[in-house]
Order: C-alpha cells, then structure tokens, then sequence
C-alpha cells in the first residue's frame, strides 16, 4: 500500500500526464476583444531620431481613461486565466506544498534572540523574541493582525544593543514606502515615534538605544506618491521621544538628486559608518564619524566611487571592507582610521578564482561567504587573515546569514537548494562544526526525487555561461518536458540556488525548471557585471537565447514545450527576448518589468538605473537602448508566444505604465494572434511583502496559462 507521500507524488504525476493526451482549443484569439487603448501622435525626439510613445497616456495611471482600460482588461485576463484547465487543481496542489514551517536565522541582542516564522500559510511571517533559541518564543510583532488581506508588509527590523527596544518599517499595498516605528520588546507595547518617507534603507541604533539612523526622501505630492522621482535621499538620526521634525541631518548628497545613501553604526557603537552609491552602481564612497566625540566631523576614507567597498564592520579603529578595488572577484581589506591612505591598507583575504559575494565579522571571525560557479562555499578566517576552515555544505545551495557579534560563540545561517527546503544552522564559532536548528517537513513532496545539476553552455561569442536544471530524477530526455527558463542577468545580482514551493510545484508535475547565470549578474564578479551593463546589455539577451537553445538541442525540450519567466530586469529580458527569437518559446512571462527603455528614469527610484542601462542622454547608449527597448519594438503581425504580462497597480519601484503600454502595444500589433494579457494585481507592489494567498493565485494563473500555451 503506497503511503500519502508516494500517493500524492504519484497522482500528480498522473495528472500531469493525462493532460498531455487532452486536445486542447487553439490559442488564437480571434474571439478576444482586447479593450481599446487609443493610439495618440505623441513623438519624442532623442539625437535626431523620432520615436513615437502612442500610449504616453497611460502614465497618468490614476486617470479615468487608464482606470477604464485597466479594469477592462481585467476582466478579460481575469475569465480567460479562470477558465482555464486545471487551474483549480494547480492552486490546491500549491497550497499544500507552501504550507510548510518557514524560519529565519536568528539574531541576539543583549539577552534577546529575534527569528521570524511562518506557518505555513500565513499571509507575513511573524517575528518573534526569546531568551533562548532552544526554547519557543513570544510573539513580538505579527504583520498579520494589520491588515485584513495581509498586504501591510514588514520590511525593515533593526533592534537595540540590549535587546530592548525594536524598530520596525511597515509597507502598505506593496508600496515601498515605508513608516517606521518603535516598539518596547519587553511589553510589546508601542513608543509614540513615527518616521515617514522612508524608502528602501534600514535602521541602526546608537550603541546606548537613545535613538536610531535611517533615511528618508521629501514628502511628495498627495497625488505623485506612487509615481514622482525621489530625489536626495537624506540620513537622519532620530532620537526617542521626539517628533520627526526634530531629527538631525546627518549625511546628503547636495550635489546630485541621485545618490543613495545608507549609514551604520558599528558594533562597539564607536563609529558611524557611511556608505553612499550614486544611482545603482554598485561602486561607493566611505565616510566615518566617530560617535564618542561630540560633533565629530565625517572623515572621508574613500572619496570617490571607483569600486566597491563594502565596510562589514570594525575592531579598534580598524576597518573590515569588502572590495573589487584591485580585486574583479573580491578581495578583503584592513583599512586603519589612523592610516586611512591606500599604501596602509592590509590586504586579510585576497582575491580567488571564486567570487568574495560577502562577508560578516562575528565572534573574532571572518565569515567569507564565496560563489563557486554561482552555489555558496564558505570559509572561516581569523581578522589577520589565517584560514580557520570551511563550513560544510550538503550541495549545490546557498548559505545566507552569519549575523552576530564580535563576543557571540556561535552564530545561525539558512541553507537551502532547488529540491531542499530551507533549514536553519547553528554554527559554532570555536569548533566550526554545523548543527540544525529548525528544519522543515513538506506535505506529501518528496525531495530526494528531484534533483538539480549544473550545466554549462556557449553564448553567441563563445562565453561560458552557467545554468542550473531542476527536475525530477531520471526524467527523460525525449524534447517534450514542459519547461520554464528563468534569467535575470543585471544590477550585479547573482542567481543562486533556492527553495521555492512555486518550483516544487512545477517539477511535481513532471515539468523542468532551468535557472541561467546570464552575463550582467555578480556570479563572477566586476567582468561578468560589466558585460551586460550599458552598451554591452545585448550580451544579456544573447546568453538568455544560448540556454534555450541549449535546452532544446540536448532535448530537454522543445520550443512548443519551453516558457521564459522574469521580474523586474528579469521582465525585461523576458519582453526583450520573445521579441528577438519569438520561434524558441510557447509562452513569456515578463514580470513587472521595465520595459519603455527610453521613459524609465523619469518615474521613481528609476534614474538610479542609468548606471546599469546608460542614459538616453548618451548617443551611443541610447542608440543601444532603443535597439532592444521592448515597448519600442513591437513589430505587427509577428507570431510573438502566448504572453501574461505581470504587474501591481501599487508598484512603485516599476512604475505600472511599463506593462500598460507594453500590453497596449502587443494587443494592438497582433490582435489575432496568441493570447496577450496583462494580470493586473490590487493592493501590491513590486513583490516584497507579497501576501502567500496572492503568491500562490498568481503562480497558479501563470502555470496554467503556460502549460494551456504549450498545449498539455
């Protein structure tokens, strides 16, 4: 008799393969009326070049006009995702896999142990305190109870050096926005602060918890909150008991709207450590000011932002920073404050052949943690540079954490893969040997069925890029596999293996899930950065092309069984890509992408990009940028894949216009061809603080609107 387990895994299976054998309706949509959107004349002009933007409307997102075409096309998308088959069973099946245990590492302060869980299928984790990690804690803060559809979000958490006081950022609707408060950890009651206005920066308490930094923009108008440029980010120091309008300014860049900036403070509680990069370029400046004398001066250690140089924290008055200063994938320096110059900078831990991804100081330790050929490898050092040893990892996966202090003896890290859940470590700091904390059970998925390997492939100039494919042992390998590819290749963010039971989901069901290292990320550092940056940003879209054409030549798949999927850059790549090689897939799904190449840096935090785009101000940059853009390249009549477009009404990271206009565009230029849809979600963002039952409606739309594009 087969129990529950193998059962479940096996009638899915079953399912799965049943629906291969069903005939199902063609895709063409000649049956659709897509909403009108009216095509205006407006033209831009860059370096001579005329460029018409029909839908520019659309970006007065709160007009009535966009309002009607937004609802309209909401019940389009809305009765065509619901009727689809198999829909129903996907969602069920989802929400058994997703509820599973869910916890973060946890932290000490003072006397206090701060983790979050999840249940299961709770909309937001919860954060909780305890006096021993070995013990079950006392709910400190429960998102929850904040809202009744669970989109008030917690995003930022930064607790006092005695563990007394916690403050907390919450977000409404998925808004980046932020509003901080404090709250006292020993009554759970709240202080009477509240900061306004804050955006993406967290906080950091004066080493004696009379009052904490973060940062914050000006108020913008009532009616441009989710849309205007923010512009000279400011860091405050907020002290207790008094109004917002009292903190002090602490650091801003008057010379440019568009620097961010961060600050902290360090664990002795001797220093205020500035960190300041111009847009998203992942170079900074350093500044330090020295908290144990009044009105000390910032001391500017580095000037100029010509490399990375991330400060993990201090001993004495020297500084531990990470940098690819002299270093493409990443070395570790001393930097003295009594010698700041760079002829006295100590190199602790010098470049390697993997990349130095980051790095923590905890316990009279050095934690390095590398991406070997983009899986986590992490290795212990003492402070003059001597390795201690490794930590030993099961598998290609990823370790996160190793947050503590200088005194701790030991400290938590999270591992995790595509087929293993994430389980939380305690790593003693004296022995290095690892032990589990809390480890998941998942319903009915058995995880040592599946299995990921790594592959590499040749891109369109001969690069070797890295890709990861998940799916179930011994799957064969006759081309018919439906698959999903996933990329994101920007912002020198790296892909690294994770646990998702939206994946598990998918491979359940006899699908492979193909994650690619494009160019533009961080997993060989400052070159493979560089290469999709800019000019360059086609070497992107090129290796993007490489791996589906490498899935499909080794049969894993075939182009009628093959969907991409991305967010953000990674929505980018997705339109970009189906517009170049429409004929390699059945389905795109680009995800609050940005996608008006030549408008994002008008809306938001968007200028900031210009670092990894280029500027439509550049000839050649934009020249590069209109070559690609995918609103701009919609060509009619093209037989482009089945495509859900993704976006938040509440995104203000992406503005939304992105996906309207991209969606009007593609609607207008083949009206009868495949499906074109736009799935626009309420009271949500650009995804942070995603409530669970809104993750698990949208994955179960996406899977089946894929599996319905490629016929199965």
């Amino acid at each position: 008799m087969m129990g529950y387990a193998m059962r479940t895994a096996f009638t899915a299976l079953c399912n799965f393969a049943a629906t291969c054998l069903v005939t199902l309706p063609a895709l063409a949509v000649a049956s659709f009326n897509y909403p009108d959107a009216a095509r205006g004349d407006h033209v831009d002009q860059y370096h001579g070049v005329a460029v018409p933007d029909p839908y520019r409307w659309m970006e007065e997102i709160d007009s009535p006009q966009t309002r009607a075409w937004v609802q309209a096309q909401d019940k389009v998308s809305s009765a065509y995702l619901g009727a689809l088959p198999h829909r129903v069973e996907i969602a069920r099946r989802l929400k058994e896999i997703w509820n599973f245990e869910r916890w973060s590492a946890p932290e000490k302060y003072g006397s206090n142990w701060f983790y979050t869980h999840n249940d299961g299928l709770q909309n937001q984790a919860v954060l909780f305190v305890t006096a021993n990690p070995a013990d079950k804690g006392r709910v400190l803060l429960d998102p929850n109870a904040l809202s009744a559809d669970g989109t008030v979000s917690l995003r930022e958490t930064s607790v006092s050096d005695d563990g007394r006081l916690l403050a907390y950022a919450l977000s409404d609707g998925g808004s980046d926005w932020q509003i901080w408060h404090v709250r006292d950890v020993a009554t759970g009651a709240d202080l009477p602060d509240t900061l306004r206005w804050s955006k993406f920066g967290g906080g950091s308490w004066l080493k004696d918890g009379s009052g904490f930094y973060y940062t914050v923009y000006d108020a913008p108008r009532a009616a441009d909150v989710l849309k205007a440029a923010n512009q000279y980010e400011k860091l405050y120091l907020h002290k207790l008991g008094t109004a917002q309008s009292q903190d002090v300014l602490t650091y801003t860049r008057r010379d440019d709207p568009d620097w961010f900036v961060a600050g902290t403070v360090s664990d002795d509680g001797h220093y205020l450590i500035i960190q300041a990069n111009h847009g998203d370029e992942v170079q900074n400046t350093l500044l330090v000011q020295d908290l144990t004398v009044k009105s000390a001066p910032l001391q500017t250690v580095i000037a100029k932002p010509t490399a990375v140089y991330n400060c993990i924290g201090s001993i004495g008055s020297t500084l531990f920073v990470v940098t690819d200063d002299g270093a493409p994938r990443y070395r570790l320096i001393a930097i003295d404050l009594a010698h700041p110059d760079r002829q006295h900078w100590r190199t602790v831990v010098p470049e390697g052949r993997n990349t130095l991804d980051a790095a923590s100081l905890v316990g009279g330790q050095l934690i390095a943690q590398y991406l070997q050929d983009a899986h986590s490898a992490v290795l212990r050092y003492a402070p003059e540079g001597k390795l201690l040893g490794s930590v030993e990892l099961p598998g290609l996966g990823t370790a996160l954490g190793f947050a503590g202090h200088l005194k701790d003896e030991d400290t938590y890290y999270s591992y995790s893969s595509f087929t293993t859940p994430t389980t939380i470590q305690r790593l003693d700091l004296k022995s290095g040997a690892s032990s589990v904390w809390r480890a998941p059970q998942l319903a009915g998925f058995k995880t040592s069925d599946y299995e990921t390997v790594q592959v590499f492939y040749t891109s369109a100039d001969g690069t070797r890029v890295p890709m990861f494919i998940t799916a179930r042992r011994g799957i064969p390998r006759d081309g018919t596999a439906p698959t999903i590819l996933y990329g994101y290749g920007g912002f020198n963010i790296s892909l690294e293996p994770s646990f998702s039971p939206a994946i598990a989901a998918w491979i359940e069901r006899g699908g492979i899930y193909a994650v690619a290292n494009l160019r533009g990320g961080g997993e060989y550092g400052r070159a493979w950065h560089e290469a999709g940056m800019k000019t360059h940003k086609q070497h992107v879209f090129d290796d993007c092309i490489a791996a589906a054409e490498y899935l499909i030549a080794q049969k894993w798949t075939n182009p009628q069984r093959l969907a991409l999927r991305g967010a953000s850059n990674g929505g980018l790549l997705v339109a970009a890509v189906e517009e170049q090689r429409p004929d390699l897939f059945a389905a795109a799904i680009p995800q609050v992408g940005v996608l008006d190449m030549l408008r994002f840096r008008d809306f938001t935090v968007g200028k900031g990009w210009e670092s990894d785009y280029g500027s439509v101000d550049d000839a050649q940059e934009f020249k590069a940028l209109l070559a690609y853009s995918p609103y701009q390249n919609v060509k009619a009549n093209v037989d482009y894949p089945a495509t859900l477009i993704i976006t938040g009404d509440h995104d203000d990271r992406v503005f939304p216009a992105h996906s309207f206009k991209f969606a009007a565009a593609m609607q207008h230029a083949h009206p009868d061809g495949k499906p074109i849809l736009i799935r626009i979600e309420t009271r949500a963002g650009h995804g942070q603080g995603k409530p669970t039952t809104i993750q698990i409606d949208e994955v179960a739309d996406v899977y089946a609107f894929i599996l319905h594009a490629m016929g199965v």
